[in-house]
């Protein structure tokens, strides 16, 4: 949800304090904090520098002290540690830290940052996995604007860094004789987490999340009440997920429908089973995210329309869904075909 800044004359509040934008002696916009709630001091505050510097001082609202990243890094961490995307978060953090450790917020700006962008795509990362590094970089500092520990002008210098372009055409899914072989691959705890991604489409942190609280057999479909486009989700259970479902040993205390262990904590990944597991069945190219596309593939191919796909996969958009509308040209024939009558009738008036 975006953040709603409510602007007046050269003040703006950014969470719950108030701040200031004005030029400076040097002739060069500056941004601070007034550090308070109060609009009527916040004016007063930017009044104070205006005339300081129409005066030729270089009066200073309450300094900020920057933070160094590790100390930030720290506090989002905390920040988003029960957020559902914490552990891929946690794998950013980590390669974030490593980078720029104890460097002083303040000294980042756009040069050091697109430095580091070009060194995540050397390293063999995809664009696509350097723009979601990025990402993380730049709520952080967004954050660390809002907490006080950095200056407005770095966020504006880390945000000028553009994303890199993504190819997002690949398309991978697997045949019927492949999902077979995939789920006889499995071992016994993969095995219904991946019928579960193949007759649902939902992604990997759904499915490894997902309650008992969430799962309604005796209707017949998943409730997903937190989704990444923060949009409420339900989704019909076909016989196969049913029998699936059903079949699962319950653990006593643990909530989770996917469990692990003595306390039945939830699996946090399933990379290495499922690695195996491909390479068993002797699949190549293919990851846990294209198990999706294989559910909205066949779904396509099956006749479904792409409003529906879209409403299962919990697509924001349609344009997200476009991607699979070439794989059922036969629909377009179908669809086409249907004039032929329309036109008979008129040809033979």
């Amino acid at each position: 949800m975006t953040k709603r800044v409510v602007k007046s004359k050269g003040l703006y509040l950014r969470g719950k304090n108030w701040w200031m934008t004005y030029k400076g002696i040097d002739g060069k916009q500056r941004w601070e904090s007034c550090h308070t709630q109060s609009k009527i001091e916040a004016q007063a505050l930017l009044e104070k520098s205006r005339v300081s510097v129409r005066e030729g001082n270089a009066y200073e609202a309450k300094q900020i002290k920057p933070a160094t990243f590790l100390e930030l890094a720290k506090e989002y961490e905390q920040y988003v540690l029960k957020q559902r995307s914490y552990i891929s978060k946690k794998g950013f953090l980590k390669k974030l830290k490593a980078q720029f450790g104890s460097m002083k917020l303040s000294a980042l700006n756009t040069r050091i940052i697109e430095q580091y962008q070009t060194s995540l795509s050397n390293s063999g990362l995809k664009p696509a996995s350097v723009n979601r590094i990025m990402a993380a970089l730049k709520h952080m500092m967004t954050k660390a604007v809002e907490w006080e520990m950095a200056p407005e002008d770095v966020l504006k210098s880390v945000r000028r860094v553009r994303q890199l372009a993504e190819n997002n055409r690949r398309l991978r899914f697997l045949s019927m004789e492949e999902m077979a072989h995939l789920i006889q691959a499995c071992d016994q705890h993969l095995k219904p987490i991946v019928i579960t991604a193949l007759n649902t489409g939902m992604r990997k942190g759904e499915i490894l999340s997902l309650t008992w609280e969430q799962v309604d057999l005796r209707h017949g479909f998943i409730l997903l009440d937190v989704t990444k486009n923060g949009e409420r989700r339900e989704i019909p259970i076909n016989n196969v997920l049913r029998e699936t479902l059903t079949s699962l040993p319950r653990h006593l205390t643990s909530p989770y429908v996917f469990w692990q262990g003595n306390e039945g904590s939830r699996f946090l990944d399933v990379k290495k089973s499922f690695a195996s597991a491909l390479k068993r069945a002797g699949i190549r190219d293919f990851h846990f995210h294209d198990l999706r596309h294989t559910f909205a593939s066949h779904l396509v191919m099956a006749g479904a329309d792409l409003v529906t796909v879209k409403e299962l996969l919990g697509h924001k958009t349609l344009a997200m869904t476009m991607r699979y509308a070439h794989i059922a040209p036969g629909q377009k024939v179908v669809a086409v075909s249907l004039l032929d009558s329309l036109h008979d009738k008129y040809m033979t008036m």
